[in-house]
């Protein structure tokens, strides 16, 4: 069995130096715990816990005298309330998600209404809005969603991106706002490497060559789900998280397996994958 990877896949720099961070802290002797995953992927989870690093879901869970917050950053206010009752703080926000953070509230005190096209419930987002005012900010990502407001009553309005979003695939979205504001600006905040992924990824899955397509990732990875809708709808395409979910069944009229990865997916399971793919 070949397999043939996509030009670009995998750790992206934020989440490898947010992965390197944790790891030193550990290292050193640092005992902390981590809200959230550091990264939405499940080996990454398991390896931190091993180093002693844990995960939680609520500030006030945390016993340890660090907390972690992730490469999906935080809402401000949290910062203030670990500090508030004692934790050191270790931070490991993307530097793109905090570029959004700082033009956003730039944005916000020019008098622009803010749109953030994006999940309501992906933690990104909640750090960009859970501490504004409802009334200055909307979440959008559906055509529908875009119609559904009144935006001529805003003087003015600038759209930021979820950084695990390829802003071209929501540009109808943007442009049904555009069609019915009085002003648009849109944030130059985009993540590069989710864009050259699925750039990637569209590449891989037009190959004459490859006949069926693995995508690695975690199961709550929003961009490794993005990876596997773009590669479905021109081949067979499968979503694992490792070597445990391959099915010997789908590779029956393979001879050539397409393979790309989140980019929240070590290093360590693609090279896993692969192997496990080529002794089929």
């Amino acid at each position: 069995m070949k397999v043939k990877r996509a030009a670009k896949y995998g750790f992206c720099s934020g989440v490898r130096i947010a992965d390197l961070k944790v790891k030193r802290f550990a290292a050193g002797g640092g005992r902390g715990a981590i809200l959230g995953q550091v990264v939405h992927n499940e080996r990454v989870v398991e390896e931190m816990e091993s180093l002693g690093v844990r995960t939680v879901e609520q500030i006030d869970a945390v016993s340890e005298s660090t907390i972690i917050f992730s490469a999906h950053g935080v809402p401000p206010s949290y910062h203030h309330e670990a500090t508030s009752i004692g934790l050191k703080v270790l931070d490991t926000t993307c530097k793109f998600v905090y570029d959004i953070h700082h033009e956003s509230k730039e944005a916000l005190a020019d008098g622009f209404h803010l749109i953030f096209i994006g999940d309501p419930n992906h933690r990104e987002v909640i750090g960009y809005t859970n501490d504004l005012d409802p009334s200055r900010y909307h979440i959008v990502s559906t055509i529908a969603g875009a119609d559904a407001v009144d935006w001529s009553q805003y003087e003015k309005l600038k759209v930021f991106y979820q950084t695990t979003l390829n802003a071209e695939d929501f540009e109808n979205v943007v442009q049904a706002i555009e069609r019915r504001a009085q002003r648009v600006e849109r944030a130059d905040t985009i993540c590069y490497a989710t864009k050259e992924n699925q750039d990637a990824a569209r590449v891989l899955a037009t190959d004459p060559e490859v006949d069926m397509i693995i995508v690695i990732g975690g199961k709550k990875s929003a961009n490794t789900k993005h990876l596997w809708e773009i590669c479905r709808e021109t081949k067979p395409s499968y979503l694992v998280q490792g070597v445990s979910d391959l099915d010997r069944n789908w590779f029956a009229q393979a001879r050539v397996v397409g393979l790309t990865a989140g980019s929240s997916t070590p290093d360590y399971v693609i090279e896993e994958v692969e192997q496990a793919i080529a002794a089929i």
